[in-house]
């Protein structure tokens, strides 16, 4: 049997790959309570798989926005598993009582997960724009320009109306040529679109995409659904930190619904 090899002349090539030794340096808790390290490194696994997530949806719409419908699926059934994982991600800190939060939340100052760039990222891919979003990360001009170019992109919704466009359904022109930097806003004429293709068995590919876009958007509702109920265990309707309105504002977000036409049109099916 052969040996594995043990010494190399530098780091070895795993950690060259996955830089386990700079992941695993980067747990700097601001506080002396042990369980501190627990919401810091489950923020910071979330912050991997936003990351994740973002390259995925990109993948899909820049797929769409060229035709290849094939590729779109793919990556968005890749989404699919990670946004699960994800959602997992709430276990370690889910259950956290008022105290066990207090004995550290003092420490996080003016920090605050409404801050998060890389979520941002996420909510922008999605069609959730705000300009003023970007306020936050002035101070960190690579990352605001960031921003700035994903505020004016268009959302993979934008790319997925197109591509219903371009197979000749009747998505408005005001639709179509919208300011993408504006959230987008439900329209009546793209409910009808969806409910045509539900209903037409000539269309069985739309449907999978359609689909495949609605398990995006059930598993984006339920991370903040969860996300909500995990902050109102701890610390109730207590301001946020960084002066969010905590769970007022989580409320107001879980009940935004992604995709929202693919979800209305079942009504008329």
């Amino acid at each position: 049997m052969t040996e594995p090899k043990l010494e190399f002349a530098e780091a070895s090539p795993y950690d060259q790959y996955v830089h386990a030794s700079v992941l695993t340096s980067l747990q700097q808790p601001w506080s002396d309570d042990p369980a501190e390290m627990a919401f810091l490194i489950t923020t910071q696994v979330m912050e991997l798989w936003f990351t994740l997530l973002v390259h995925e949806w990109r993948t899909a719409r820049d797929a769409l926005r060229q035709d290849r419908l094939g590729d779109a699926l793919a990556a968005l059934r890749r989404s699919h598993p990670t946004l699960r994982a994800l959602n997992a991600s709430w276990q370690p800190i889910a259950s956290l009582t008022p105290g066990q939060f207090n004995s550290y939340r003092s420490a996080l100052g003016e920090g605050s997960g409404f801050q998060s760039a890389m979520f941002r990222q996420l909510e922008f891919v999605l069609g959730d724009k705000s300009a003023s979003l970007l306020q936050p990360h002035k101070a960190v001009p690579a990352v605001h320009a960031e921003l700035e170019k994903a505020l004016h992109e268009p959302s993979l919704y934008d790319e997925v109306l197109a591509y219903l466009h371009r197979r000749g359904f009747a998505i408005p022109d005001d639709v179509l040529h919208r300011d993408v930097s504006q959230r987008y806003q439900e329209n009546a004429a793209v409910e009808a679109v969806w409910a045509e293709i539900y209903q037409d068995p000539r269309h069985d590919e739309l449907v999978t995409l359609g689909e495949a876009l609605t398990d995006v958007a059930e598993l984006v509702g339920r991370w903040r659904t969860d996300h909500l109920l995990a902050t109102r265990r701890a610390m109730g309707a207590k301001p946020g930190t960084g002066g969010s309105a905590g769970v007022a504002w989580l409320e107001k977000r879980a009940g935004k619904v992604v995709f929202p036409e693919i979800w209305t049109a079942r009504s008329h099916v």
